[in-house]
């Protein structure tokens, strides 16, 4: 991707001024995709300003899909989602992230060329294309929204998340083979998934992403969808040895439901399994959960002990019982966690 003739300078104004390394609070990497990630940094922009968002590349759906295939670019959507929940909490800040969010829709049943984009994916592709650079482009993105933190993308090229998906029919057993995320995330309704890879396999991670990781003091993975957001980190190979490599300590976070479209009958332990088992040589410090979606605590504790790490129970969801992350409280249990270990 090759910047234009006059293009703008690499790192903006604003992020050269306030990116001196001084800010308060521990350096901290969330890592994941779409709304789970969201819910993380939502809560973590309250604790630290040394805060770096490590975001899948896997989405092909929607518009994000549409700009993948027709550009060839890296997917812009839980890109853009990162950054609007780091956006600075004043007029500017909040004007400029209902701008990045705004989506087109056609009127009157006609389906136009614009019809389902996000204004900032658009916003997004058009700075990769200025500056022929990913980093630099999400780094102007930031200033513009006032980010409080850094959003990175976990590889330097789209990836492609694969996955199969057994089914018993009739007695016997079938499996399907299902590539795209967005198939992935509809077929799990049909059966369990397994096997699940990224094409490329040894696809390169991003160099920045790799060195925020190495330099971290805390790196925080999960919440969001099991197999399309959370375990993709630990497919690609340099980034999941920099994760196993890495001195800062590791949380895993939980999510507020264990029967989603992907994991529907799969309990909690069922889920760290599923890390163990594409990551085997992986130790977490602590794994973060509500206790509603345990069925028995102890067993949940020596599940965690197992992965080198202790269990600690939060009341992390909105009081209306819905599966959603509410940033204060999640912040408090992050905070509390921070000051214990």
């Amino acid at each position: 991707m090759a910047a234009m003739s006059g293009s703008l300078p690499l790192v903006p104004a604003a992020a050269r001024r306030s990116g001196d390394g001084q800010g308060g609070g521990p350096s901290v990497v969330a890592l994941g995709g779409g709304h789970g990630l969201s819910s993380s940094l939502s809560a973590l922009r309250l604790l630290t300003q040394e805060l770096t968002a490590i975001v899948t590349v896997a989405d092909d759906g929607g518009s994000s899909g549409r700009l993948r295939r027709e550009l060839g670019v890296l997917p812009p959507g839980d890109l853009r989602m990162a950054l609007a929940a780091l956006c600075d909490d004043t007029d500017w800040g909040r004007t400029w992230r209902d701008v990045m969010q705004h989506r087109f829709s056609s009127r009157d049943g006609v389906e136009g060329s614009l019809d389902g984009h996000a204004m900032g994916n658009l916003l997004i592709v058009t700075l990769w294309e200025l500056l022929g650079d990913p980093v630099a482009g999400l780094q102007w993105a930031g200033a513009l929204l006032g980010a409080r933190g850094r959003v990175l993308p976990m590889a330097s090229v789209p990836l492609t998340i694969e996955g199969d998906i057994l089914s018993e029919t009739a007695g016997s057993l079938r499996v399907t083979t299902v590539s795209g995320q967005a198939k992935l995330a509809v077929a799990a309704d049909t059966g369990n998934v397994s096997n699940v890879r990224l094409v490329p396999a040894d696809a390169p991670a991003c160099q920045d992403a790799l060195e925020a990781v190495e330099l971290a003091d805390w790196v925080v993975l999960g919440p969001g969808s099991w197999y399309t957001s959370v375990l993709p980190h630990l497919l690609l190979p340099e980034l999941r040895d920099a994760l196993c490599r890495t001195s800062a300590r590791r949380c895993l976070t939980m999510n507020l439901s264990n029967d989603t479209r992907e994991t529907l009958g799969m309990s909690a332990i069922d889920h760290l399994n599923v890390i163990s088992r594409y990551a085997p040589e992986l130790t977490v410090d602590v794994v973060l959960v509500d206790p509603s979606v345990v069925a028995d605590r102890g067993e949940f504790e020596r599940a965690v002990a197992g992965m080198g790490g202790r269990a600690v129970f939060g009341r992390v969801g909105v009081s209306t019982g819905k599966p959603v992350h509410d940033p204060l409280r999640l912040a408090t249990s992050y905070n509390d966690m921070f000051a214990e270990i």
